[in-house]
């Protein structure tokens, strides 16, 4: 069966909210399973860390948007070409290590 899971309410910001809805919808999932994620992936991160003032220290370098915005579209089909002029590149013969196996 399933494990047992506890209710725990927070007070966020309504603009917070808003983008964790807007991310959950895009990553087709509902907002309490991504707040739970972010939860316990957080509560282990400041275990690790030993308290909050160590783990607000730490720097974690901020994702690419993926909102899917022109700016980011932009930079992931620049990215494509790039992949592609590498491909060519290379002699005729050697494995394409780029693509999905």
């Amino acid at each position: 069966m399933g494990e047992w899971k506890a209710q725990i309410s927070a007070r966020v910001p309504q603009e917070v909210r808003r983008e964790m809805e807007e991310f959950a919808y895009q990553d087709r999932r509902r907002l309490w399973n991504v707040a739970g994620t972010l939860l316990e992936w957080s509560w282990e991160q400041l275990k690790a860390a030993g308290n909050i003032e160590t783990l607000l220290k730490s720097s974690i370098k901020p994702r690419e948007n993926t909102n899917g915005s022109a700016q980011n579209q932009r930079r992931r089909e620049g990215d494509a070409r790039n992949a592609s002029e590498v491909a060519s590149a290379r002699r005729s013969g050697t494995a394409n290590l780029r693509q999905p196996i």
